[in-house]
């Protein structure tokens, strides 16, 4: 294993909701993801997943509340938990869940992104 740096790996790509993985441990991946405007409603049946902010802002919006995240907060957005974020510019996160899980969930769509593609 090598040494990652983050901003580095985040100018190597300029499109929106596509999450590429950056690591890997056990069988959990890091992906960097850049995010703008809405995304999908969906949830993930079997996992949770944490959304950290490196740059910008985002909201997650719920059933029953929306969560406003800054740069160096996370959330956990809890496995069957139905959410769609969005953000109004550009946003930077880190995205970590388990290996194979799909970005829109069971909601598969125009954002639906290919799984495991690494940078």
């Amino acid at each position: 294993m090598y040494m990652i740096n983050l901003k580095q790996k985040l100018a190597l790509f300029s499109d929106h909701w596509s999450p590429r993985v950056v690591a890997e441990m056990n069988d959990v991946q890091f992906k960097l993801v850049k995010i703008q405007g809405d995304f999908v409603w969906h949830s993930h049946a079997h996992t949770d997943e944490v959304f950290l902010v490196l740059e910008g802002r985002v909201a997650i919006e719920m059933k029953d509340e929306t969560v406003q995240l800054s740069e160096g907060e996370m959330y956990v957005v809890k496995k069957g938990v139905e959410h769609r974020p969005y953000a109004d510019e550009e946003c930077k996160i880190l995205i970590v869940e388990p290996r194979g899980v799909v970005n829109t969930g069971e909601a598969e769509g125009d954002l639906t992104a290919p799984g495991d593609v690494w940078i």
